[in-house]
């Protein structure tokens, strides 16, 4: 008898050493440098000018847009000035220096929030500045706004973590369950057309999903799922169809197939924001790698330099070879350890210099691992050899033909390869190239 089938089919180590961890909080830094841009969409649109003085809470930047997020000062202090920041992704944003005057103050506005209706809820989830803090960075209020069309019947509440390394989402099913609970709640008061709430958590994680079967057991429109151990199990599309074995279809959202998927993070901090009325200003981070000398969560101030979280965390061993925002297998490299954690930085990964050995790349043995391992089921294979094609209309055609836009670059495809061939980079470049000859054709009116 054949047993539930899950799609995800690397099996990665999980290297979770920092799951017996609580956050600790890292003392106030002499200055924090706050990007404009920490979400998809529009960067925010600073509101304060050098030389103001500002409090923890204050807004310091408003959303620029539908798909914007507002940016709020994480410390006490006074605004140095504007800097250029340069992202690991490439693009430059302006960014807010703001130096700490020794004093701990909270806004004035920083009030417990009322949430009658799903209105409130979203317009709190716009105020707060919470976007997806699983690393995608979409601002939870475009996300929530899907409900007003009742057509969602499932909300799945991402825990999996399934990268190596990160435990800060799994410290937040542990340490702050009730944070998690009252999220839920807020959800199944103002959108009473959800009928079903799952929790997905893989099963490398026991005691986070002891904590929330505990905290949810009187709850009956709530399960928690236990998952195996595959990676990209945090993938959406993945994650929806382990969970409710629903296909998302290509170039659709999960809300085309009724479903909601929040990280669990970020349904925790919009709750303790409408309790509190304190916004998104510090983030729990996961120090961890080959290279870490003490593994640890820390809780600091968005803003606050790479290095200095690891020099409270009790510094480097060996010799660092790669600094990565992040996970090993999605994480981003950084230039210096000056960068600052964002909304979105989940992690800080530091690997010893034997461990970025890149492999000796040898011909392909046409194994076929990297097409099991994919999540998407894709031919990662066919997109390496199309790139080596001279002919642009033949090479487009193979990458339309074989989906090239559904990889969601997860790594697995580079992690299985035997040649030690660098598929997953292969797989960028070719979803550059194809989406500049698609915006190409759009103009010319041939698409």
């Amino acid at each position: 008898m054949f047993g539930i089938r899950y799609i995800g089919n690397t099996h990665i180590p999980h290297f979770k050493r920092t799951a017996s961890l609580a956050s600790i909080d890292l003392p106030t830094p002499k200055s924090v440098l706050v990007p404009m841009l920490q979400h998809i969409g529009a960067p925010a649109a600073p509101i304060v000018q050098p030389g103001d003085t500002v409090e923890i809470g204050q807004k310091i930047a408003e959303a620029a847009g539908y798909v914007s997020s507002p940016i709020y000062a994480p410390i006490c202090g006074t605004v140095d000035k504007f800097e250029e920041y340069l992202r690991p992704d490439g693009r430059k944003v302006q960014a807010i220096r703001i130096n700490w005057n020794g004093e701990v103050k909270f806004h004035h506005s920083v009030q417990p929030k009322d949430i009658y209706s799903l209105d409130d809820l979203i317009t709190a989830a716009r105020e707060s500045g919470v976007v997806g803090l699983g690393g995608a960075g979409f601002p939870l209020a475009v996300k929530l706004d899907v409900l007003r069309k009742n057509a969602i019947d499932t909300v799945i509440l991402n825990g999996a973590e399934c990268e190596p390394y990160i435990t800060s989402d799994t410290r937040t099913m542990i340490d702050r369950a009730d944070d998690v609970r009252q999220g839920v709640e807020l959800l199944i008061r103002t959108a009473p057309a959800v009928k079903k709430y799952i929790i997905g958590i893989e099963k490398n994680k026991p005691e986070a999903i002891k904590t929330m079967r505990e905290t949810f057991k009187d709850l009956s429109c709530v399960t928690v799922k236990a998952l195996p151990q595959r990676y990209p199990q945090g993938a959406e599309k993945v994650l929806i169809y382990n969970t409710v074995r629903r296909v998302v279809p290509e170039g659709k959202l999960p809300s085309d197939v009724n479903v909601l998927v929040l990280n669990i993070t970020s349904m925790a901090v919009l709750a303790k924001y409408c309790r509190t009325g304190m916004p998104l200003v510090r983030k729990s981070v996961t120090l961890d790698g080959s290279a870490v000398a003490s593994p640890k969560n820390i809780k600091a101030p968005i803003g606050t330099s790479i290095k200095e979280i690891i020099e409270f965390g009790g510094g480097t061993t060996g010799e660092v070879g790669k600094i990565l925002l992040g996970g090993p297998m999605m994480g981003s490299a950084v230039a210096s350890a000056d960068e600052p954690i964002t909304k979105t930085t989940g992690a800080i990964t530091i690997l010893s210099k034997e461990d970025v050995q890149l492999p000796n790349e040898t011909s392909c043995i046409h194994c076929g691992r990297c097409a099991e391992a994919c999540p998407h089921l894709l031919k990662p294979l066919l997109y390496s050899n199309s790139l080596e094609l001279t002919d642009k209309e033949e090479k487009m055609k193979i990458l339309d033909k074989n989906k090239i836009m559904l990889c969601v670059e997860c790594g697995s495809c580079s992690f299985v390869c035997p040649a030690g061939r660098p598929l997953v980079l292969n797989n960028k470049i070719a979803k550059s190239e194809y989406r500049a000859y698609t915006e190409e054709m759009k103009k010319k009116g041939g698409m």
